[in-house]
């Protein structure tokens, strides 16, 4: 039995990037979902500032959402 070290520090590489950049993005939502929602500055904020964070956290939530997607699509193989 031979391991191909340089294919398994590849995976390795790969799945330790994509875990911290799920987690960065995901993190990054939590930080702007309450400036999303008018929260903690109260009424100084601009409506469209307060899109704009909105938006940002949704994009950030669905970019996790479509990275847990993915893996799920390659463990079950479908």
């Amino acid at each position: 039995m031979d391991i191909h070290w340089a294919a398994l520090g590849g995976v390795f590489g790969v799945s330790l990037g994509i875990t911290l950049l799920t987690v960065v993005l995901f993190a990054l939502g939590v930080a702007a979902q309450p400036r999303g929602d008018g929260g903690g500055h109260g009424g100084e904020r601009s409506r469209g500032a307060n899109r704009t964070a909105t938006a940002a956290a949704l994009l950030c939530f669905g970019a996790c959402l479509a990275v847990a997607v993915y893996g799920l699509t390659l463990i079950i193989g479908g």
